[in-house]
């Protein structure tokens, strides 16, 4: 079987990021981005997806975390997309329902080519960062969590669609979309030895 390793580099007047991804690893991570909840985070997308992650950023959070979080959604992204190169026999498709505590998250994925994520409620509606509340001493926010997740799947042509419940605890509620995140990835991400060639009556992803 082919490696599916990669690395990503990066570099922007407002970012420089260097990433390398192994999506058939253990859950091994090296991630320092600046922003203290975000690597948290990676590294739980890792650890429950078993990819060896390694991340070191640098950017304009003097400013403010937007370039730096957005930019890491997008090496990320790339990375996903070079690792699995044409698709061939790729279960393509995965599921993951988390819970943390009051908080759940399911998320479904199709690795179709074609980039597009929506986030709901559990009840169906559709979910924004109004539906939250977040306190001043928050660092990262369900809105920060949607544009990383946004500029992951443009950059990995990942179709995204995440179900989330209503609390108001922002960290168990960005927790569990993570964990499902990495969970969904490792099974959409495995070969499977039945599925011959690329997974699509197209012939193409």
């Amino acid at each position: 079987m082919p490696a599916r390793s990669v690395r990503v580099k990066r570099k922007t007047r407002e970012t420089d990021i260097s990433l390398s991804l192994n999506l058939d690893g253990k859950g091994e991570t090296r991630v320092d981005t600046g922003i203290g909840f975000l690597d948290h985070m990676l590294m739980l997308l890792a650890k429950h997806g078993l990819f060896d992650l390694k991340i070191k950023a640098r950017g304009d959070l003097k400013v403010d975390i937007h370039h730096t979080n957005e930019d890491a959604g997008i090496c990320l992204g790339e990375a996903f997309s070079k690792a699995l190169g044409a698709k061939q026999g790729i279960k393509r498709f995965g599921y993951a329902c988390i819970p943390m505590d009051e908080a759940l998250a399911r998320v479904a994925l199709d690795i179709s080519g074609r980039p597009s994520v929506y986030f709901t409620l559990l009840d169906g509606t559709i979910a924004t960062a109004v539906d939250f509340i977040f306190s001043k001493e928050d660092e990262y926010s369900f809105d920060d969590m949607y544009q990383f997740v946004n500029a992951f799947a443009k950059a990995s042509g990942i179709n995204l669609n995440i179900a989330i419940s209503h609390t108001h605890n922002v960290h168990h509620l960005l927790e569990a979309c993570f964990k499902a995140l990495g969970r969904a990835l490792d099974e959409a991400t495995q070969l499977d030895a039945r599925v011959k060639g690329i997974p699509s009556t197209k012939g193409k992803l």
